[in-house]
């Protein structure tokens, strides 16, 4: 067995010994190799990634961010915390029906900053605000003008979402109007780590029919009852457009979603 093949079974390995103890929670981790998530990477954003080479990603101008940091298959707080690319398709995102996600599932919550910044600009350093463009919200409902990034085709993939949810019977609408926001450059609350709202790909909407993990209890197990009241409508044009939903998380967050066609890829 090759040095390549021989660490990529020793990290399947501890993934799955790492899933086991702790109780088959969170989807099973460190299957997907890193040319498979590189390979995902490219065709997500391909304005940005040149190539693939072994285990490294080619940017436009040339320089590589390596897939894989070396570090192995991480705890689950590391793996939010200090992920490599390869982590970010730790755990897969699903697409079947709205159903409570497992112990600490929160696919798409991997999110290696740098990768991010080096596409959408740092927010903290004035990067993002020169690409963000309005889109007008649901048109036929009103005059809300929302501002997304134009990099990725953001602004138009969420108009087209916008035009989606306008076909929707008006019984939806409280769902989707007001929004609760898109851009600001902040942290995640209780954490030290940039929003996706930061790099303007992100959208929250109506906060009155919003379920977050933060504003509920765990149970005598330390475990948070998943709640929900958006619509599986709404998650799906959502998802069509290459935008997932905090919703699939099990540190929930139901009036989220933000653009992440690389999760959405097959």
């Amino acid at each position: 067995m090759g040095n390549k093949r021989l660490r990529n079974f020793i990290k399947g390995l501890t993934a799955f010994l790492g899933w086991v103890g702790s109780g088959g929670g969170a989807a099973l981790a460190g299957e997907m190799t890193p040319e498979e998530a590189g390979r995902r990477l490219k065709e997500a954003y391909p304005d940005h990634i040149a190539a693939v080479e072994g285990e490294a990603v080619v940017w436009r101008d040339g320089t590589r961010l390596p897939i894989d940091d070396g570090r192995g298959v991480k705890p689950f707080d590391d793996l939010v915390r200090a992920p490599d690319l390869q982590d970010i398709f730790a755990i897969p995102y699903p697409t079947g029906p709205l159903q409570p996600p497992a112990v600490d599932a929160d696919p798409g919550r991997a999110r290696p900053e740098a990768f991010f910044d080096r596409m959408y600009g740092n927010c903290r350093a004035g990067e993002v605000a020169k690409n963000l463009v309005d889109v007008a919200w649901m048109p036929s409902r009103g005059r809300t003008t929302l501002k997304v990034t134009r990099v990725n085709g953001v602004a138009e993939k969420l108009k087209a979402v916008s035009d989606e949810l306008e076909q929707l019977p008006r019984s939806f609408d409280r769902y989707l109007i007001p929004v609760a926001g898109t851009y600001a450059c902040r942290v995640i609350a209780g954490t030290e780590r940039l929003s996706t709202h930061g790099h303007g790909i992100a959208i929250d909407l109506a906060l009155k029919h919003a379920h977050y993990w933060r504003w509920s209890k765990p149970d005598t197990a330390g475990r948070y009852a998943w709640q929900n009241a958006i619509p599986e409508e709404i998650v799906r044009i959502f998802e069509k457009h290459g935008f997932i939903w905090g919703g699939r998380w099990y540190h929930y967050d139901t009036m989220h979603f933000e653009y992440r066609p690389e999760l959405l890829m097959k």
